[in-house]
């Protein structure tokens, strides 16, 4: 009898130094991931100095494409937050690092030449495992196509990538993020008659594509910096900041959610 009670005492103390009984039986149905957006970005570096830069603190990413390897490194796990977008916003959501998957892509970015910048390509088969990628995190997260984005979206007055040779219209053809019809372009071009609108609108359906821009009718450079930014990603040979007809018509074009 001694001995059944020193056992009971036992698994008492056990138990309550060894924390918590969860009973995982009954599940909500309630319930979604964390995971809202998802970011692009390029390291602007090689793959030894991406992998140092990112494993040994100050920034991090959830994943890793090599330019030249056939693999995909996955650096913090994605139920953990990583360290990528910095002060950002999107569709009125702020600090996206809570609620993101960032992915870094092996590419030096650009150089400053006499001859003006120098953007570098992304390889086919770099995109290739981008694109299968993106689509296993948007079937296990539920990710909205428009709230796949490039850091420039996010943080357009301080960030570039992944800059204007990045292939967003191969993302748009795997039905990963939204983009305007050629007929649809075309027609609110013929709508716009040659006129095109004022700065107050340009903000007006910029922040409605999910950007944060001034509204107060003036072009400064905080206005041009977003407009760069849209039309880097949907008109890439044309990237100044500057309104003009043919980036009306993709705004007005741009299939968007409701809300």
């Amino acid at each position: 009898m001694k001995i059944l009670h020193l056992l009971a005492l036992t698994l008492l103390l056990g138990g309550c130094a060894g924390g918590l009984r969860i009973d995982d039986r009954y599940q909500s149905r309630d319930q979604n991931s964390r995971v809202e957006f998802i970011v692009l970005h390029y390291t602007s570096s090689d793959l030894p100095d991406s992998l140092a830069t990112l494993t040994h603190g100050g920034v991090s990413a959830h994943y890793l494409l090599p330019a030249d390897q056939p693999k995909i490194y996955r650096l913090v796990d994605e139920h953990r937050r990583a360290w990528h977008a910095g002060d950002s916003q999107w569709r009125g959501r702020t600090w996206l690092n809570a609620s993101s998957i960032g992915i870094e892509i092996v590419n030096p970015g650009y150089q400053d030449t006499p001859d003006g910048r120098r953007w570098h390509a992304y390889p086919q088969a770099q995109i290739d495992r981008l694109i299968a990628l993106l689509k296993d995190l948007r079937a296990r997260h539920g990710v909205a196509p428009v709230n796949i984005v490039g850091h420039s979206d996010i943080a357009p007055q301080r960030k570039v990538d992944p800059g204007p040779l990045f292939p967003w219209r191969q993302l748009a053809a795997a039905g990963l993020i939204p983009w305007p019809s050629a007929s649809a372009v075309q027609q609110r071009l013929q709508q716009l008659d040659g006129r095109v609108p004022e700065v107050a609108w340009f903000q007006h359906q910029l922040e409605r594509a999910g950007y944060s821009v001034p509204q107060h009718g003036q072009l400064d450079q905080a206005t041009r910096n977003v407009l760069a930014a849209f039309q880097m990603k949907y008109r890439p040979e044309h990237h100044d900041g500057q309104p003009d007809l043919h980036s009306a018509a993709l705004l007005l074009a741009l299939p968007l959610p409701a809300n």
